[in-house]
């Protein structure tokens, strides 16, 4: 039995949800969010609570059956509080500053990276050696939060390069003469 897919999903003050079907819709303070429910899984709104259950007892419905209560409630913590992500850059001259609808990043190379700003997410650089990713869908904002990363993921030697914050490197001692 699914230890997470048994707890309701409860849908605080501020937020409505709405259970059409298999489509399961939540709005709130940062914006509206929908996850359509595989088949093996049944899902009802009863009494402020979205409560999931499996359709039958096979591996197939059970996975599920976690799998859509953990995107259910991220879901409604999504639509209300909104998900963050920060990156912190090392490295001397590496930099980053937001211009228009593009992160402007200088790392080391000959040229500067230009990344497009996707729609529903919100790139602020408080610092130039720190860059916020926040948005209501926690898929994305990871999802652009790695694609930064990726440009110069940190090296081993050194450090240098765009790491998420807290994130440990291990680090490789250089060749002896």
């Amino acid at each position: 039995m699914s230890r997470v897919g048994k707890k309701p999903v409860p849908v605080p003050a501020g937020a409505t949800a709405k259970v059409e079907g298999q489509k399961v819709s939540v709005k709130g303070a940062k914006g509206e969010l929908t996850f359509t429910v595989p088949d093996d899984v049944s899902v009802a709104f009863e009494g402020g609570q979205i409560k999931v259950d499996p359709r039958s007892q096979t591996k197939q419905a059970r996975a599920m059956w976690g799998m859509s209560r953990a995107m259910i409630n991220n879901l409604v913590v999504g639509a209300t509080k909104g998900y963050e992500r920060k990156l912190e850059i090392t490295g001397v001259g590496y930099r980053a500053a937001v211009a228009g609808k593009h992160l402007q990043l200088a790392l080391g190379f000959s040229h500067d990276v230009n990344y497009p700003i996707p729609a529903g997410v919100t790139i602020t650089t408080p610092k130039p050696t720190e860059i916020m990713v926040a948005g209501a869908d926690k898929r994305q904002v990871g999802q652009v939060a790695a694609e930064i990363r990726a440009y110069r993921g940190p090296e081993p030697y050194k450090g240098k390069g765009v790491r998420y914050e807290g994130e440990y490197i291990f680090r490789k001692e250089g060749k002896k003469k």
